[in-house]
């Protein structure tokens, strides 16, 4: 028997080639005048950036451009980015990038008017209750990666640089999402092929994660195996065919998906890719996409059943654990995806670190089998040796 749920549902979503020339209609339903576009530095170069200036320009809405954003938005850069916004009294907040963009500008809307300390908002115990919601400025998101599905999430990871060891936390209040949503097929033309498969095995990752997570959530489980089905069909085409518009269009309704996904929660996928990008700096969505089979293997006891019903849903002749991971590996070979952490330069000397910082990670908690610091260790020693799978390609 269903004692109690609670769950929480997206966002105004408008999805489409060209969508991007709502941004001013938005702007004004949103009673925005002076918004604050904020992007990363290689980004803030591109034409799309003038796009979305010019269009608020035409309707007399001031936009100006914040691009002081890490590739992992770090508690400096939030600063600047509300100091820029209180100096310049902006009263709204365009996010334009992949997910480092999209968490730090959710980021500055939640803390620019706050009373609060960035951290004293961390998604720690009931720290979201003491957040003042009606000072969250208005935020309208505009992805230009389909992996992170930051912009229909009610968090944002920031990495923490005050500690010994920088660590990524999360900020979390149930109205930090976006009050609108411009999924922009168009702006994702162009991206490299190694971007669009390390982003779209992030988008993966979320969905994966969101589907094995224990609890009573049908629609987050339904959701993620539909977006598992999409992501399946389309990712190798957009990694071979970077101008498919429609697979384009489809990777980002899937990376949308795996966030939605994921408010049932994740596991040690991300309980290992936080530490490691905030130790080793490296793309989040390429950690997870090494991380996956290790991972899975190691929940085997705990999922087998779930990876058999998955199968089927996804068309496959043998409905099994093994053939699923024989998917995955077939998948990450065909996207370039190194087997192993020592190929991007990690090596395990840090394993006790590493181990202790994934167990104190928030998505460890949603991990079918709850493991402890060691178990952790252990796992990451083996994805930086890398070990023999059944099935391996």
């Amino acid at each position: 028997m269903i004692l109690d749920a609670h769950w929480h549902f997206p966002t105004d979503i408008r999805v489409g080639a060209g969508c991007l020339s709502f941004i001013a209609e938005y702007c004004q339903a949103l009673k925005i005048t002076k918004v604050l576009l904020v992007t990363d530095k290689q980004l803030a170069a591109f034409p799309m950036v003038k796009q979305v200036k010019a269009i608020c320009a035409a309707s007399n809405i001031f936009c100006d451009v914040f691009s002081q954003v890490e590739s992992d938005p770090t508690d400096n850069d939030i600063a600047l980015g509300v100091d820029t916004v209180n100096k310049g009294s902006f009263d709204g907040i365009i996010a334009l990038g992949g997910g480092a963009s999209l968490d730090a500008a959710k980021a500055i809307a939640l803390s620019a008017k706050q009373t609060l300390s960035l951290w004293e908002m961390e998604d720690v115990e009931d720290n979201w209750t003491h957040i003042q919601a009606e000072k969250i400025l208005p935020l309208i998101a505009i992805p230009t990666t389909a992996g992170t599905g930051s912009e229909v999430g009610r968090a944002a990871v920031i990495t923490d640089t005050q500690g010994a060891h920088h660590c990524k936390r999360i900020l979390f209040h149930p109205q930090l999402i976006a009050d609108r949503v411009l999924l922009d097929p168009l702006l994702t033309i162009g991206l490299p092929a190694n971007i669009t498969a390390a982003t779209g095995m992030d988008a993966l990752s979320h969905l994966l994660e969101a589907y094995c997570v224990a609890g009573y959530h049908p629609m987050a489980e339904g959701i993620a195996v539909e977006g598992i089905k999409r992501i399946k069909r389309f990712l190798p085409i957009v990694f071979h065919q970077g101008q498919n518009v429609e697979a384009r269009t489809q990777m980002l309704v899937a990376s949308c998906m795996g966030a939605t996904a994921f408010q049932r929660g994740l596991g040690a996928m991300h309980a290992l890719a936080h530490p490691l990008g905030a130790l080793y700096h490296k793309h989040h969505g390429l950690l997870n996409a090494i991380l996956m089979p290790y991972v899975l293997r190691l929940n085997r006891t705990a999922i087998e059943d779930k990876m058999t019903y998955l199968t089927l849903c996804l068309g496959f002749d043998d409905p099994s654990f093994e053939h699923f991971l024989s998917w995955i590996l077939a998948l990450r070979k065909t996207l370039g995806i190194p087997q192993t952490l020592a190929e991007i330069g990690i090596e395990s000397h840090d394993a006790k670190l590493v181990g202790k910082m994934a167990a104190c990670d928030s998505a460890a908690a949603g991990n079918p089998i709850q493991l402890h610091a060691d178990q952790y260790a252990a796992l990451f020693i083996d994805a930086v040796k890398g070990v023999a799978f059944e099935g391996e390609c």
